[in-house]
């Protein structure tokens, strides 16, 4: 197996998520190590001592430790479903979009997830924080069913995620809220096959435990 680049990944992490649909959709195969946060593997502090996910270690011992490196490289090798066949300028437009996905929305997404965290202010207040950033989602989806095109792109995958995770803080509030087409698109990927596949729980990995190939054959 040493010619197989090993992930260390974490099943709900968003980042996790869509690093694992790419590798999925790239077909890319790695060895999966699903680790428990709160007590992380001695080989992925030495691999990446940051100790966050994802992580992956390649076969030449590089490692990547940001998701969007870890989607950069899996979709250069191998890219079937064209995510990142866009245009040069489509493909900036979307560095930028996920790039306000990563920072300021997913800064108000978690004073909302947490919002004992952050007593300062109310759960409604960090959640209307957030409607800037979905707002401009759900224009883009109001006219067509992804957010660049008619088919899936490199950036709904990476925006995806996090837009889910905002929909479980209160599910009864977003089933309702004024976002009618980003709703079916969450219901799209989040229903679809490439996404459940990725979501499978498997046991925390642990020195000596057999390895598992992600995306399994």
């Amino acid at each position: 197996m040493n010619d197989v680049p090993i992930l260390y990944s974490f099943r709900r992490c968003p980042y996790a998520i869509r690093s694992r649909m790419a590798i999925a959709v790239s077909g890319v195969q790695m060895q999966l190590r699903e680790v428990v946060l709160k007590n992380k593997p001695p080989e992925l502090l030495l691999t990446s001592p940051k100790g966050t996910v994802p992580v992956v270690r390649r076969v030449d011992g590089s490692v990547l430790e940001q998701s969007l490196d870890i989607l950069d490289w899996v979709l250069s090798i191998s890219d079937p479903a064209g995510w990142k066949a866009y245009p040069s300028d489509v493909l900036a437009e979307m560095a930028n979009l996920i790039e306000e996905n990563d920072v300021s929305f997913k800064q108000h997404l978690d004073q909302y997830k947490y919002a004992d965290r952050y007593p300062d202010e109310s759960k409604e207040t960090y959640r209307a924080r957030c409607h800037t950033y979905l707002q401009k989602l759900e224009d883009r989806l109001s006219v067509q069913p992804h957010l660049f095109s008619e088919r899936v792109s490199y950036a709904d995958v990476a925006i995806f995620p996090f837009v889910r995770q905002f929909s479980k803080v209160d599910e009864q509030w977003f089933a309702q809220a004024p976002y009618p087409a980003l709703r079916n698109w969450l219901g799209r990927f989040a229903t679809g096959d490439l996404f459940i596949s990725v979501m499978k729980k498997y046991k925390p990995w642990r020195q000596g435990n057999p390895s598992m190939l992600f995306p399994s054959i």
